[in-house]
């Protein structure tokens, strides 16, 4: 990563993707992420086809959340060692293999349950690596001053993805029907792959005394780094894994809010969580835009979102009416999505490049561990208690990110720009 001149270079904001190697990375992205909010939708329903089961249905999302918790140091520390780009490549031929398979297979009468299961944890071992090696390759692509907006950008793509997905997914689903969707769920990752391989990333150094080193002495150099030598990256885990406790609980709860609040069906709740689309949307969309600023302006915006977002979900359990709760899911909405940008562009001012995948998968694992514990637990305080006590909850979690990044920024200092040497 160069110096930083913001000055002479101010940040491109949205003009980024009219530059050719993060362009390319963008557009690939863009076409993967509406490929992923195909799968999420027709993968669901060809299981539920194919079994008839909602404990087998539900056996995916396990099967896909168990290999970040298990794998992700590991995958750090072999992730530091290889090019960025060629992992991102090959990620996306693989998955491609192992979502064609899965149709190819049906076809042939071949796919059995367990065969099924197979190809959804080998994707998932495969996608665990991409997410982190999507990261650490945007420094290695913008100037120092365009990390935020960069993120926000990749950001963008998720959201994008989110809101065009589903939705072109049930369409097909109806036309072709789901395991034909998954064929095209296949060629967006090709797509991808071709997008990356043009791409020109600057090749970080690797230090001769880490790749001599142990696997295991790599992974404590990481954790050192994470948990002992840097207060600032330790503090963001903190926020990180609050954040996560709160959102992805979110996510589960507005199901049963709207049925037991507003009262109302599948179909507006799926405008809710289009709703919830926009406000994301629109939080990555102003992130691009917006300058560079220091750290304690940036942290400064995390705690007015996370402020603002939780007071917006607290007052979800006090309405009832359709229109007013989506206006506010709008809110929630833009509201959280500032976070990941800017503590994405912290970590990676802050990390050495020879230390980054292990930094970004390290982070992964507190964030997945977090969000399955709060799944988990508001899921139980919703059946117990009622779904309003859980908004409470939820917001009083995001009130408490707020509290964290309140501390951090008092103490925040000057961030050195991270070299690979």
């Amino acid at each position: 990563m160069s110096e930083d001149h913001s000055v002479s270079n101010p940040s491109r904001g949205w003009r980024l993707i009219q530059t050719r190697d993060f362009g390319l990375l963008w557009w690939g992205q863009t076409t993967s992420q509406i490929g992923e909010g195909l799968n999420k939708v027709a993968l669901l329903w060809f299981v539920y086809n194919l079994t008839g089961s909602v404990m087998k249905m539900t056996m995916v999302g396990l099967l896909q959340t168990i290999p970040p918790l298990v794998f992700g140091p590991l995958i750090g520390v072999y992730l530091d060692r290889l090019p960025k780009k060629a992992v991102m490549v090959w990620v996306d031929v693989l998955r491609a293999l192992l979502t064609f398979l899965i149709p190819a297979l049906y076809a042939m009468d071949l796919l059995s349950i367990e065969g099924l299961y197979g190809l959804i944890f080998l994707t998932s071992v495969v996608s665990t690596v991409f997410g982190p090696a999507l990261v650490s390759a945007v420094p290695l692509l913008v100037r120092p001053s365009e990390l935020m907006s960069a993120n926000a950008l990749v950001q963008g793509t998720n959201n994008i993805g989110m809101l065009l997905g589903p939705a072109i997914s049930g369409i097909m689903i109806a036309l072709i029907n789901a395991e034909n969707v998954l064929f095209v769920n296949s060629a967006t990752f090709l797509i991808s792959a071709l997008c990356l391989l043009p791409i020109r990333l600057t090749t970080p150094h690797v230090r001769a005394t880490e790749s001599s080193s142990s696997i295991w002495e790599e992974l404590k150099v990481g954790f050192h780094f994470v948990f002992g030598q840097q207060s600032m990256v330790f503090t963001l885990v903190i926020i990180s894994s609050l954040y996560n406790l709160g959102v992805s609980a979110f996510v589960f709860i507005l199901p049963v809010y709207a049925k037991e609040f507003l009262q109302v069906g599948p179909i507006q709740l799926g405008w809710l969580w289009s709703a919830l689309g926009v406000g994301m949307l629109a939080a990555s969309t102003w992130l691009a835009w917006k300058k560079h600023s220091d750290i304690k302006g940036r942290l400064r915006i995390v705690i007015s979102g996370m402020t603002i977002g939780g007071l917006a979900v607290c007052s979800l359990s006090l309405l009832d009416t359709p229109l007013l709760a989506a206006g506010i899911v709008i809110i929630v909405g833009g509201s959280t999505a500032v976070l990941n940008p800017i503590v994405w562009a912290l970590l990676q001012e802050v990390t050495p490049e020879h230390l980054i995948g292990r930094v970004l998968t390290t982070f992964s694992v507190g964030s997945m561990a977090s969000a399955m514990a709060g799944m988990t637990g508001f899921g139980w305080v919703a059946d117990t208690i009622g779904p309003a006590a859980s908004l409470v909850g939820l917001g009083l979690v995001l009130l408490l990110t707020a509290a964290v990044a309140v501390a951090c920024a008092r103490r925040a200092c000057p961030i050195p720009v991270a070299h690979a040497g």
